[in-house]
């Protein structure tokens, strides 16, 4: 079996992790205690991805929860699903990380990291044949982004090989909860780009946008948030908990979403969304599902894909779907949108299809995008973040913590970098190369 470690850090992660654990629990006919009560055999067949097998025949996640402060844990403690994870997985410090990410990465983080680490080598210990790692956290906080990039980078030298998957919540400029947001962002964007080989970005203010807009809900609560993200997770992770499904493991799916190391930062997506008034008004056909997914209103990252182009896409299609038909509408939509698509990497759209479909619905589908409009997102931080470094504000913080203003420089133009790559491969054209080639060649032959 090819299994998964998944790890929850900071409150943000904590709370998505719970959302994710319990969707594909009722996905895979499992109760809040880990039982199985399916009927299909479909969905016992590869539990053991992302479930250890007890003696007792329930079936314990294989998930390591952490935090700096006991409040967050405490609450999935006694949630419904609290007694679903090993209690030994819990694993919480007393003090926080006060929304800073020095104190996650150095100082308080750091006295917590090896008892991380001491749980997550067990349960690699118990894989058969491990094949990387997912982290759900946010990037505007302190614990999540601090410890959470310090647990990245530390697995990353203890499992070099092995897959490091990130579903990582990008702060925004509408709903920002803290000032000093665009300082840890941009710390852990810099650690995220050399460490984690694939990035789902998430961000607060397009899941506000998606419920107020489309799903009608005016005053979206973080439950509602949280299981939007967590539809969307279960989706990119369907064809790792199904047998017989092409892109079958995260490192099949990287290698077919990133053509340059770097550039691993994805959009997300997910259909349908409608509005509880408007649902029995709607046919799920796949054109439907198609044209939603990939509508600009449907992307959970604040960053317009019409402003890009798409270096790579892949779809997930879920229920009862004819794959002549998702490829007929796939072939349509890179036909129609040809200019959204980068035209030297031909055949950029990957599609897979798994006959089981989430638990309320027929059909669904999961996009995920890797579009080069995605740096709009870190222009965004990376603004905010040199408006307050030119007047060094609030850096006592984290000087404080042992922190240099090199490491803030580095970070900085790591960022900038990456906005200027994304922005190298838009604007490449291939055509404009194939002209310069030509002449090089009639140059080269004039010469002889």
């Amino acid at each position: 079996m090819r299994e998964i470690i998944h790890l929850s850090t900071g409150q943000c992660g904590n709370q998505i992790g719970a959302a994710f654990w319990e969707t594909i629990c009722g996905e895979h006919g499992l109760d809040n205690n880990g039982s199985y009560h399916g009927t299909n055999e479909l969905q016992r067949s590869k539990l053991d991805v992302y479930f250890n097998e007890a003696s007792s025949g329930k079936y314990v996640p294989r998930a390591v929860l952490v935090d700096l402060e006991p409040g967050t844990i405490d609450t999935v403690k006694n949630s419904k699903i609290g007694n679903l994870f090993r209690p030994d997985n819990y694993i919480f410090g007393q003090s926080s990380a006060g929304n800073v990410w020095a104190k996650g990465h150095y100082t308080e983080g750091a006295e917590l990291v090896d008892s991380v680490l001491e749980v997550v080598r067990r349960e690699a210990e118990g894989c058969d044949s491990l094949q990387g790692f997912q982290i759900t956290h946010s990037l505007g906080g302190g614990t999540g982004s601090g410890m959470g990039t310090l647990l990245i980078s530390k697995i990353r030298e203890e499992f070099p090989d092995r897959m490091m998957a990130t579903f990582s919540v990008v702060p925004s400029p509408k709903t920002s909860d803290t000032v000093i947001e665009p300082y840890n962002a941009t710390l852990s964007v810099h650690q995220l780009v050399e460490h984690s080989d694939e990035t789902f970005c998430i961000d607060n203010e397009a899941l506000y946008n998606i419920c107020q807009r489309t799903l009608k809900l005016n005053q979206p609560s973080y439950n509602e948030l949280n299981q939007l993200v967590s539809s969307v997770m279960s989706g990119i992770t369907t064809s790792l908990r199904y047998p017989g499904q092409l892109n079958s493991d995260l490192r099949k799916l990287a290698v077919n979403l990133v053509p340059f190391p770097r550039l691993h930062f994805f959009m997300v997506g997910y259909a349908p969304l409608t509005s509880i008034g408007s649902k029995s008004f709607r046919s799920l056909t796949v054109p439907e599902l198609t044209q939603q997914m990939f509508d600009a209103k449907n992307m959970m990252a604040a960053s317009d894909p019409r402003n890009g182009r798409y270096l790579t896409v892949a779809a997930f299609f879920r229920g009862n779907v004819s794959s002549k038909e998702v490829d007929d509408e796939m072939y349509k939509m890179q036909t129609k949108n040809a200019q959204y698509f980068v035209e030297w990497i031909p055949n950029n759209v990957q599609t897979a299809i798994c006959s089981v479909p989430p638990n309320d619905l027929d059909m669904s589908a999961t996009f995920i995008g890797n579009s080069t409009s995605i740096q709009e997102l870190f222009r965004r931080i990376g603004d905010q973040f040199s408006a307050m470094f030119r007047r060094k504000a609030f850096l006592h913080w984290y000087t404080s913590e042992g922190m240099d203003e090199d490491e803030f420089n580095e970070a900085e133009s790591n960022m900038h970098d990456l906005v200027n790559e994304y922005q190298q491969y838009q604007e490449y054209n291939a055509e404009d190369e194939l002209d310069d080639y030509a002449d090089e060649q009639v140059m080269e032959d004039n010469m002889e």
